[in-house]
């Protein structure tokens, strides 16, 4: 509206300017009348964009909101509320006894009010490959790598009774804040843990594939491979292992848009060969040193097919930029009837060859500014859902800008700008003034999520990274999550924002997912889940214990 006031005004002026008896005069009175029309055009389509807006409770949005809140009320009914439930809880989970010390965690976890006793798939899923190692086998693995020049890991050793950490890395001054992180999450656990070592990976990337046990030829097991895959594809080598069978199609409904209904599966690379195109990372990643062997590596995000142990972002912790500041925040009531989202180019490295247009970010901007060619809504007919294809996207509706266009190369670089534009500086509480904030992958996981989340602002995700915190999250409840090919998003949001009922389920999603944030993602919350962890470090770090 103020551009159009702005041509309006401007055009004004020079006819004011111009002669009465000039013959040019009545041509610009008609250039007048061009602005006036292409905006009564644009108002006209939002008109009937928004009358058409599906607004039953069949919409698909509408349905896994429904089916989400049965999950997550199972998942906080199914908790264990005594020491000996949670012992055989672990032991049907895992087919094993839980690590030494366990029973003290349980107490740390119970004194604290922890909503999350069972659910800790993360940490036994990325450690159970390790078994496979003895523990002498597993240390002398831990010190290979940590001595490789190609490795570029850290070496971090916590002191179980003092609850401090020393990390080393052979050339690198700077440890990312993982030594602050475990000492400040460490210091209010009061029984002693034993000494642990672990690596680190300092990079955004992660780092580490598992061949499985099928491919580890025994006489070979305590060896790993480094290959330098920076700037290349990566997507073959991070599928080698999936199952023949693996590739299939499961997280789109038939006959309506690609609604993630199935968050597992959905972020399966093994199930999705089509991320091959659609993400930085798989593309040409800025840096990707893989490690492939029985590595044990803390990494804070890794796709499904890699075998980074997980551990929660320092950012998330102990870095103030990516903290949420409550001053800065706003009612509901208060906010923008938008979608934000404003950020760099980070992601992948844009050479002049690398197909920087399918890179995730550069997707997701090209959509949000109404660049992409086509976009499909839903609509119903007969008492049946179906998509429409239309060439209009509702821009009032999106607020999405690169800040920043860099980790490209020159001529790369100025055809980015040249195409995005190039907003420059934003305030990084931004967001903060829109009911939808929109968080997506950069080179790693996203460093902004708990501010979102913590925010009132109902999050929009998009990741193909695992975090520590998956297995409390339900998707629908907490958050909203949008597919790789994010054809589902112009509905989403024209949904969630032109609707009365999806305005109510935005609030909602808003609500829920800042009222468990402060119940269950709490600094003590990661204390107790890097606690449960470096029990399972410990035991598989056991001189005594043999390779099963």
């Amino acid at each position: 509206m103020l551009e159009l006031l702005a041509c309006l005004f401007a055009l004004a002026q020079v006819i004011g300017m111009t002669a009465r008896s000039s013959r040019g005069r009545w041509v610009l009175w008609c250039f007048l009348g061009l602005p006036l029309g292409r905006y009564l055009h644009q108002a006209y389509q939002i008109g009937q964009l928004s009358s058409g807006a599906l607004t039953t409770s069949l919409h698909p949005v509408e349905i896994l909101i429904q089916a989400a809140r049965v999950e997550f009320q199972q998942l906080k009914g199914k908790q264990s509320r005594s020491f000996e439930a949670a012992h055989a809880e672990y032991q049907r989970r895992y087919g094993m006894e839980p690590p030494a010390g366990f029973e003290e965690w349980y107490s740390f976890a119970v004194e604290n009010k922890s909503p999350i006793i069972d659910n800790f798939d993360a940490i036994y899923t990325s450690i159970t490959p390790f078994f496979r190692l003895s523990g002498l086998e597993l240390a002398q693995m831990m010190r290979d790598a940590h001595n490789s020049p190609e490795s570029d890991v850290w070496l971090c050793t916590f002191n179980g009774t003092r609850k401090d950490t020393s990390c080393d890395h052979p050339y690198r001054d700077f440890d990312r804040n993982t030594a602050l992180l475990f000492d400040t999450l460490s210091q209010n656990i009061t029984t002693n843990i034993p000494d642990v070592s672990f690596l680190v990976n300092h990079l955004d990337e992660p780092r580490a594939l598992i061949p499985p046990q099928s491919h580890q030829i025994e006489t070979k097991r305590t060896h790993f491979q480094i290959e330098d895959l920076t700037n290349h594809p990566t997507f073959s080598t991070l599928i080698k292992y999936c199952p023949h069978n693996a590739s299939q199609a499961s997280t789109t409904e038939p006959r309506t848009l690609p609604f993630v209904t199935n968050l597992s599966s959905a972020m399966n690379l093994c199930h999705n060969p089509s991320y091959a195109n659609q993400h930085g990372l798989f593309l040409s990643p800025t840096s990707f040193h893989l490690i492939e062997g029985l590595v044990p590596i803390l990494s804070t995000g890794a796709p499904s097919t890699m075998g980074d142990i997980l551990f929660p972002s320092p950012a998330y912790t102990v870095e103030d930029n990516f903290l949420y500041d409550a001053s800065h925040g706003m009612e509901w009531e208060e906010k923008r009837n938008n979608l934000y989202w404003a950020g760099s180019t980070t992601g992948g490295y844009a050479a002049d060859d690398s197909r920087w247009r399918d890179f995730h970010r550069q997707r997701f901007v090209a959509l949000a500014q109404g660049k992409a060619a086509e976009y499909q809504y839903l609509r119903e007919e007969g008492g049946v859902i179906k998509t429409v294809k239309s060439r209009f996207l509702n821009r009032r509706l999106f607020y999405v800008d690169f800040t920043r266009v860099f980790m490209c190369a020159l001529r790369t670089c100025r055809d980015e700008k040249d195409y995005f534009g190039d907003k420059g500086w934003a305030d990084k509480d931004a967001a903060l003034g829109s009911k939808l904030v929109f968080d997506l992958d950069g080179n790693g996981i996203s460093g902004r999520y708990y501010k979102f989340l913590a925010s009132r602002s109902a999050v929009l995700k998009q990741t193909l990274f695992r975090e520590w915190h998956d297995d409390r999250l339900v998707p629908w409840v907490h958050y909203i999550p949008v597919s790789q090919g994010m054809e589902e998003l112009p509905e989403l949001v024209l949904w969630l924002m032109s609707t009365s009922l999806g305005q109510t389920r935005a609030r909602e999603v808003a609500d829920q997912g800042r009222g468990w944030f402060e119940r269950a993602l709490r600094p003590v919350d990661r204390t107790i889940y890097l606690y449960r962890l470096l029990l399972e470090l410990a035991r598989l770090q056991d001189p005594a214990r043999k390779a099963q």
